[in-house]
């Protein structure tokens, strides 16, 4: 296939073309110096969408976006935030629009941020009682702008996805520091959920997206068996074989981060329920063995 990637030098994105490279034919957008990449016979770099024939592309993988939990929350974060996301989903969508004969997959990101905070309801794709927030706000128009790209002959899905768990960045690498030194523990109170995936799980999630047209609308990105926030702690620390008896109290994550605090203080739990009914199987369903197989 001829696939088009956007974000493709972000964790996901890396490891996708790492997969993708000596089976398809791939396109990807960067801000980088074109020049300054090597390009391949299956690998071609361009830096802007006009660069790309939406009528001899099979499919478009839109990954790109400002990392949502990388700075506190001011005003122009936000926007940075927004931005990166709308606005290049929007003219995804509408040069496939334009196409004559478009792309067959939009397949395009998403997070289970767009539930806004849950307690211990297990959610699925089908939920719809959101929690009105920025990470809801986010999503709902980001999804909303992936789905202009629908047609009869091209099916969009959009990737809810939880933390992604990899040993060369992510949220592991924020985390990793204090936990080595022992200094980890459950954020607040501990007991909101996390739902994750582990990076291979993920790769191979889009990849089996790909490849079952059946599938579209949303897709929840995350291993079957989501767990809380004092529970990954506990697994973490067990991994690394270090103690982790020291919480972060809600009003020092509050001072140190302000309204992004929300989202490590409250969470979903999520169930991939469309992968599973459409027969993907994960390779790591459960967090102990995701931690082992890293190299952290």
């Amino acid at each position: 296939m001829r696939i088009l990637v956007t974000g493709g030098t972000g964790l996901i994105g890396s490891a996708l073309l790492k997969y993708w490279r000596d089976q398809h034919q791939l396109v990807v957008l960067t801000r980088q110096p074109v020049a300054k990449l090597s390009s391949s016979a299956t690998l071609t770099y361009i830096n802007e969408l006009q660069q790309a024939d939406f009528n001899q592309l099979d499919a478009v993988i839109n990954l790109a976006g400002e990392p949502i939990a990388d700075k506190r929350w001011t005003e122009k974060q936000k926007q940075r935030i927004c931005n990166s996301r709308w606005q290049l989903t929007e003219q995804l969508s509408e040069l496939i629009q334009a196409a004559d004969t478009p792309p067959a997959s939009l397949i395009s990101g998403s997070a289970v941020g767009f539930y806004g905070r849950q307690g211990t309801e297990c959610i699925t794709e089908a939920h719809s009682a959101f929690y009105p927030e920025f990470s809801h706000d986010i999503c709902a128009r980001w999804e909303n702008l992936a789905q202009r790209a629908a047609s009869p002959k091209t099916r969009v899905c959009m990737l809810r996805t939880g933390i992604v768990l990899a040993g060369n960045g992510g949220a592991l690498a924020k985390m990793l520091p204090a936990f080595r030194l022992g200094l980890g523990g459950p954020l607040g109170n501990g007991q909101q959920y996390m739902s994750w995936i582990h990076i291979d799980d993920m790769v191979l999630l889009i990849d089996f997206l790909l490849q079952t047209p059946t599938l579209q609308g949303p897709i929840n990105a995350v291993a079957p068996k989501p767990v809380t926030n004092q529970q990954f702690s506990q697994a973490l620390a067990e991994r690394l074989q270090r103690p982790a008896k020291l919480t972060m109290p809600a009003f020092m994550l509050r001072l140190l981060f302000g309204e992004m605090s929300d989202i490590l203080l409250y969470g979903q739990r999520v169930i991939p329920q469309h992968a599973l009914d459409a027969g993907f199987q994960f390779k790591y369903p459960k967090l102990p063995a995701a931690l082992a197989d890293l190299d952290l």
